[in-house]
Parts: structure tokens; sequence; C-alpha cells
């Protein structure tokens, strides 16, 4: 049987395994699981290739219990109801504990879900899924109620060449440049299956893997781009460039440089969230808006669909009108926090909380409602009244700051 490189390279052991250090290293939630044996029903949620069939054949064998794989996908409750009723013969007559596991649990709807719960309820089984979308829209409330869910991370390059160096040992024959090896991991972008597939089909096509094996192996070409060093901060400050210049052919040119060479989505949506309050701020405040629904929806979809999310918010972000002011703004009065005495705040802004305060003065004159007109006032029942000059002799800097702007909307 000529078994995949992926499936014989997969760990049997917790030592052979690579990666989630903050789940399975010493200490960590499901170490001790394993290692007390006492398991509760789970969900792990990553990206693929992260190791989440890994951990639940792991768990299984830690813990001596009947292993069930169950694909979502080919399967459905008829299934799932028939593997319920084994798995309450083995507990009765053998005293059996069985792991189902359900990979891509999300694929089931929320009615096929709900089959799995008295089973959960009871014990009889011990659940497992893997998913690689969020949970908490994707599996029933009930479901994760009864689950723990475990987030797995994606596999940095550490990892991933520590992968490839096992894989590498089952080629003795063949020699691997260290080029073609890098290539890889950026292809492969932290999926481990992903990666040892990769090698195996370059290994096929020739002894000596270099860069141009690798790149005709998987159909790609290698673009240079080192996620930690200089390319990386060259090419996302260009691309930050280009969209405060209201350039968006060039803004979508680095989009596509960042996107082709692995870079995190979520690293290029975090740094537009922030761009819409730096650079547009108030010019056009539903910048901030649409950049932080790009950034929930690139977390929620993922992948490569999330790229059409990240090009419409970017090219929005090109030609929107642009302002420093707020931003500009607040580093004028950080400036003058640090640098300039502190004269106390005017009394009529202080807190008067309780009858010691009022009587020193806080709070004293302070109109609640500056920008409402007498008539308005006393519609809302409020005892306070005002003139047609509102607050307009009151300051609300401190002493020593009177008159200062810092806000200038006109500042672009």
């Amino acid at each position: 049987m000529n078994t995949p490189l992926a499936d014989k390279l997969r760990p049997t052991s917790l030592k052979e395994y690579v990666g989630q250090d903050h789940l399975l290293g010493p200490g960590k939630p499901i170490r001790r699981m394993i290692e007390n044996k006492k398991l509760g029903s789970m969900i792990l949620w990553g990206p693929p290739g992260c190791g989440k069939t890994t951990i639940a054949t792991l768990i299984a064998k830690q813990i001596d219990a009947v292993f069930i794989p169950f694909s979502a996908v080919t399967s459905g409750v008829k299934e799932v109801r028939q593997v319920i009723a084994d798995a309450d013969q083995r507990q009765q007559f053998f005293k059996q504990n069985t792991i189902l596991f359900i990979d891509e649990i999300h694929r089931f709807n929320k009615a096929q879900q709900d089959a799995f719960l008295p089973a959960v309820e009871k014990g009889t089984i011990t659940l497992i899924g893997a998913t690689t979308e969020n949970p908490g829209f994707e599996v029933n409330a009930p479901l994760i109620s009864r689950s723990h869910v475990y987030i797995l991370k994606q596999l940095d390059d550490t990892d991933m060449n520590k992968i490839l160096k096992r894989a590498v040992k089952e080629y003795p024959n063949n020699k691997f440049e260290k080029d073609a090896l890098d290539h890889i991991v950026t292809y492969a972008n932290g999926d481990a299956r992903s990666a040892i597939n990769a090698l195996e089909l370059a290994a096929s096509i020739a002894k000596r893997v270099n860069l141009e094996i690798a790149e005709e192996a998987l159909q790609q070409k290698s673009l240079y781009y080192d996620k930690k060093g200089d390319s990386h901060y060259d090419t996302i400050s260009a691309f930050i460039k280009s969209m405060r210049g209201s350039k968006p052919d060039a803004t979508l040119h680095y989009l596509a440089r960042m996107l082709e060479a692995g870079e995190d989505p979520m690293f290029i949506a975090r740094r537009m969230v922030i761009f819409a309050s730096e650079d547009i701020s108030n010019a056009q405040p539903t910048a901030l808006v649409l950049a932080t629904s790009t950034m929930q929806a690139v977390h929620m979809i993922g992948m490569p669909e999330a790229q059409i999310i990240l090009a419409q918010c970017a090219t929005y972000l090109a030609t929107a009108k642009k302002s420093i002011a707020s931003y500009a703004g607040l580093n004028e009065a950080k400036k003058d926090v640090m640098n300039m005495k502190l004269d106390p705040i005017p009394l009529h802004l202080r807190n008067a909380s309780n009858k010691v305060m009022k009587e020193a003065g806080y709070g004293k004159d302070h109109i609640r409602y500056p920008w409402k007109s007498v008539r308005q006032v006393r519609q809302t029942h409020c005892k306070q009244a005002q003139d047609k000059d509102g607050d307009s002799n009151l300051e609300y800097l401190p002493k020593n700051l009177k008159g200062k702007k810092y806000y200038r909307p006109d500042w672009k």
C-alpha cells in the first residue's frame, strides 16, 4: 500500500508532535487531560494542517479509548446514531470509552449537530470536533456549552522547518537545497500537510530539488519575502503609503505581493483598521467602520476568499478623503502633557459625587447640555437652563492651556 507521506509522518506520541505548545506543552490543558486520563468533549478550532486530527488520535492512544474517525462531508445523522448505539454497547459490556472525532464539524447543519447532544450529555461518547471555521458561528450553542473550545495556532516557520526536516529523511537519495525548502515553507503558509505533500511531489520530479524544481512542482513562483525581515516591513510600508497617496493601483499591487508571498491576512486587515483612523479619521468616518468589518470578515471567512474583502477595503481607503486632524491633535496634546506643567482641572468639570465635593465647588456652574437651547432643555424636563450663549464663557482646558487648539478639522 502506497501510504501518503503526510500520513506516514503523523506523530505517534506527544514527544513527536510539533507546535501548539500552549495546549500540549508541560502543564498545559490538553497535556494535563491526557496525563490525568480525564477527557471532556472539545472543539479544536484552527487553520488547515495545524495538527487537529493528530491531537485527536494522540488523545485516543494515550487514554486507551476506541477512536472513531468521522467525516461531516461523507456521513449523516443515520451514521451518527449507529456510532452512538455502538458506543453505548461498548460502554455497557466492555467498560470502554469511545472518542468520536468529527472532522469539519461545521459542515453539519444545526439540526444534525443536535443528534450528538444526548450522547455527549450522558457521556456515551467523548466528542472531539475539528473545524477551520469560528465555532461561535458554525456550531450549536448547546453543543459548545457541553464542550471546551481550544484554539490552535497556525504553525510558524520554525515548526514547519522541523516537520520538513523529518520529511527529508524519508528521501535519503535526494538532495534538497535550502532555498527550495524555504519556498515550500512559504507556499504552505503554516499548513504542515500541504508542505509535506509539496516536498513529496518535488522529490518525485528530481533527485536534486532546487528552487527551480520546487517552483515547477508547486506551479508557483518564489517571491523573495521574509515575513520577519526587511521585505515584510518594506512591502507593508509601500502598501500604506500608496493608500495614503490615494493610489489604488499601487495599493493593489503591494497587496497582491503580500498575499502571494503568504503574508498573514489578519496582519494586513489590522493595519488597515489603524490606517482608517490615523489617515482618514473624520474626513470619512465610514472608513473605520468598513476597515473593522473587514478585519472581522477576514477572520470569519479565511483565505483564499478573504483576499477579495481585503481588496475592497484597500481600494476604498486609498480613494477616501484624508485627514490627520485627530491623530495629529492627539500627538500635540500628549506633547503638552509630557512637557508642560499640568494645571488643575477646572472645578466645574470635576466629579461632584458627594457633599464635600459640592461644597468645595466641584461641578459648580457646569452646563450639562451646552448644545441645547433653553426650550430644548425644558422639554427634556432638565432643571438646568442656560442663556443664548450657553457655556461660551466656561473654559474646559486647564488654566495654562486656555484657548489651545489641538483638533483642527481643516488639517488635512
